[in-house]
């Protein structure tokens, strides 16, 4: 394989918005545009994005978010329908992008999901994927670097530019190998789903669902869990903290199920919480001794526990009938259906939102036959 070692395509440094608008508008209309974020995440609740790379038609540039705020230039050219945003796993650099996204969705072509629905492997990480299609071997000594210090070392700059530089060579690839498969179509579904789950700034309205443990708990408590963990998602997002430093899942569980009587119980069940102060205990003891109405317990889902007797029988059924339709279709099958998935439908017996468009019609009515009487 062939390792680089140059700086690839003399990627610009980019300090302020002119520059910025220049380079863009430089670009030729409807080039696919290449994109990725560097951020770091050790004290808030959102990413600190500390470096934006753009690539497109053979020209790279390095965009520093710490010098000036990259706006209107490059939201307009991702509004553009004819834009394709050309990203590799890009869940958590959409939420890192967040402030800079145009109001509508952007039209995004994530290359890892297209190298999965294309046969070559579940969550391949970049560098497997570049060596795979250009035989070019990616150095990954900076995986674990500061991207705030500034300024960044030659070592950081190329490593940065290589995430962007061979986006556009396996666009071309995966689209061409997406088409044969005549999987475009889904495609384009997944990730017009991810980019709708990064556009979403309230979090989940049933986080309750991911804590098992409490699916034996009475439909109040459930509804009190729920309230307990949206006051600590919404929170978190105002004070810009992580959620445990606020409240750990222990604790929210803890306090739900046993409400505190007094602020000094709180304080005492709560101590080292570092972004729970006076005011947000006051307000946390509020949230839990509020009385839940009638609307509030039926607006929060089931909680579904574990799948048990006939339900596990028919689990077991549905991950070999899965199995087996993802061999047929050459995907993997942790793309096709996750686990988590068919035991939500099992024990619920209601069609997962995990599995709505193309999934539904692939398997709904292969595991509908299969659910227990």
């Amino acid at each position: 394989m062939q390792h680089i070692t140059g700086h690839p395509a003399q990627a610009a440094w980019i300090a302020d918005d002119a520059t910025l608008a220049a380079f863009i508008d430089a670009l030729p209309a409807g080039a696919p545009l290449g994109l990725d974020t560097e951020f770091m995440r050790r004290s808030t609740f959102y990413p600190q994005l500390a470096l934006l790379q753009l690539a497109a038609d053979g020209h790279a540039a390095l965009v520093d978010p710490l010098a000036f705020a990259p706006g209107a230039a490059l939201r307009t050219r991702l509004a553009d329908p004819g834009t394709t945003c050309v990203m590799h796993s890009a869940s958590e650099d959409l939420e890192a992008l967040a402030a800079l996204l145009p109001a509508d969705p952007i039209r995004l072509f994530d290359t890892q999901i297209a190298a999965a629905m294309a046969g070559m492997g579940f969550g391949l990480s970049y560098q497997k994927l570049v060596a795979a299609v250009t035989g070019v071997e990616l150095p990954k000594g900076e995986t674990r670097s500061d991207w705030l210090q500034r300024p960044l070392t030659a070592s950081q700059r190329e490593y940065a530019a290589q995430d962007v530089h061979h986006l556009d060579a396996l666009h071309a690839e995966l689209r061409e190998r997406l088409a044969a498969r005549g999987r475009l179509a889904w495609h384009a579904e997944d990730c017009a789903r991810l980019v709708e789950r990064g556009r979403a700034r309230e979090g989940d309205a049933q986080p309750q669902r991911a804590f098992r443990s409490a699916a034996d708990w009475p439909r109040e408590q459930q509804a009190l869990l729920r309230r307990v963990l949206r006051w600590r998602e919404s929170t978190a997002r105002t004070q810009d903290a992580p959620r445990p430093w606020l409240l750990e899942d222990a604790q929210a569980l803890s306090l739900s199920q046993q409400p505190p009587r007094s602020l000094g119980e709180l304080h005492e069940r709560t101590k080292g919480q570092r972004a729970l102060r006076s005011a947000q205990r006051a307000d946390l003891l509020d949230t839990l001794r509020r009385p839940l109405d009638v609307a509030e317990i039926e607006a929060t889902a089931a909680i579904p526990g574990a799948p048990e007797g006939e339900a596990k029988r028919a689990l077991a059924a549905m991950k070999q009938a899965t199995d087996a339709l993802a061999v047929e279709l050459d995907l993997p099958g942790g793309l096709l259906c996750p686990r988590r998935a068919l035991e939500e439908y099992v024990v619920t017996r209601t069609w997962p939102e995990l599995l709505e468009g193309w999934r539904r019609e692939a398997l709904e009515a292969r595991l509908a036959r299969l659910l227990p009487d």
